[in-house]
């Protein structure tokens, strides 16, 4: 059995490389490819575990969160959802720390567009979202 630090060997499957690459940093990641200037580069679907405790489960592409992922921070944060370019980009669920959620549409990690935020206490707000702005927000009431 090899050791994180010893070179692993190369299993190619089609033009993905099964390998687990260690970053200098203590990052680690499973499946990869080449890029067209050689280097190894994540791809496919795959975990990312940072050494500062993220860890992203989701698609890759070209090196970049790309497609369907989840992200989950050391504070207890949560984003699931599309990301385009390493950001949180689309259709997506943000669960903050405290608990509250946001359920709704995103822009190069900016919460854009129509959502839902549900706060800490349960209540659900809903109505259109520009960055940290959200004017004429809704209450829902429960009866």
């Amino acid at each position: 059995m090899m050791s994180d630090d010893e070179e692993q060997p190369l299993n190619v499957d089609g033009d993905l490389l099964k390998v687990s690459i260690i970053f200098p940093n203590g990052d680690k990641y499973g499946e990869s490819s080449r890029s067209s200037s050689g280097a190894l580069v994540r791809s496919g679907t795959g975990k990312h575990t940072s050494s500062n405790g993220l860890v992203y489960i989701g698609e890759w592409c070209e090196d970049k969160m790309q497609g369907r992922g989840t992200l989950r921070h050391p504070s207890g944060a949560r984003y699931e959802g599309e990301f385009r370019d390493n950001m949180f980009h689309g259709s997506g669920t943000y669960v903050f720390p405290d608990t509250s959620v946001y359920r709704g549409q995103f822009h190069k990690n900016r919460l854009e567009g129509d959502g839902t935020f549900t706060d800490a206490q349960g209540l659900v707000w809903t109505g259109e979202f520009h960055d940290t702005e959200a004017l004429g927000l809704k209450l829902q009431h429960s009866v």
